[in-house]
């Protein structure tokens, strides 16, 4: 099955330019209620996804960092901790499957590393348990 068939496309996805700050992603994150945002580059590259624990660890790491000092803090110089590897558009269910087991949602992106949406993991979650159940109605 073409994996393009779960894709939220990228004009649905929030997500944040390297180039912006530690309070605007702080902002960002609080606004939509997400623990973790794919972080693309002014071409649209995937860089990675930064999660909350990353800018917690980033608070902790950097004494005397207060709140409204995070808009001087890029988001170049947050290292991330997990790192979440996004799938190729091409890629097949399995690998999306592998990959989304420890990520709340799968970055995908075309031949030139371009960031071209997410597929979440409750929808691969859901298309397995209808495969299983339907699966299951066909042996009763």
């Amino acid at each position: 099955m073409n994996i393009a068939f779960f894709l939220t496309p990228k004009t649905e996805v929030i997500c944040e330019k390297i180039t912006s700050t530690m309070r605007q992603v702080l902002e960002r994150m609080e606004y939509h209620r997400y623990s973790a945002i794919p972080i693309i580059d002014e071409k649209g590259v995937y860089i990675g996804t930064l999660t909350e624990g990353d800018l917690l660890w980033k608070m902790k790491s950097t004494p005397n960092l207060k709140f409204k000092d995070t808009s001087k803090v890029q988001l170049e110089d947050i290292p991330r901790h997990t790192i979440n590897k996004p799938v190729h558009i091409n890629s097949d269910i399995e690998d999306l499957i592998a990959t989304s087991v420890n990520q709340n949602f799968v970055p995908v992106v075309d031949d030139n590393n371009i960031f071209i949406g997410i597929i979440k993991r409750s929808d691969i979650i859901t298309y397995c348990y209808e495969r299983l159940f339907h699966n299951m109605k066909k042996e009763a």
